[in-house]
């Protein structure tokens, strides 16, 4: 559905993204990588609007800090 911006459900076209985010306490769509808000990583998701499927991707530059976090479970 990122890629292609076609739902593999349903086969709709209607797809927006809702970007993830790193509020105050942890909230938000991220994931804690490290000790502190700024270890967040984001994840965004990817919604269709025709049958409500949603996928959630995290970005490229993102993903060494999550596959070098210590609390990644391997």
């Amino acid at each position: 559905m990122k890629m292609t911006k076609i739902c593999p459900k349903c086969g709709g076209t209607d797809i927006v993204r809702i970007d993830g985010y790193s509020g105050p306490y942890g909230t938000g769509n991220n994931i804690m990588v490290g000790n502190t808000i700024f270890s967040a990583v984001n994840v965004n998701r990817y919604v269709c609007c025709t049958c409500g499927y949603s996928e959630e991707w995290i970005d490229r530059e993102e993903l060494e800090k999550v596959a070098n976090s210590k609390k990644a479970k391997r």
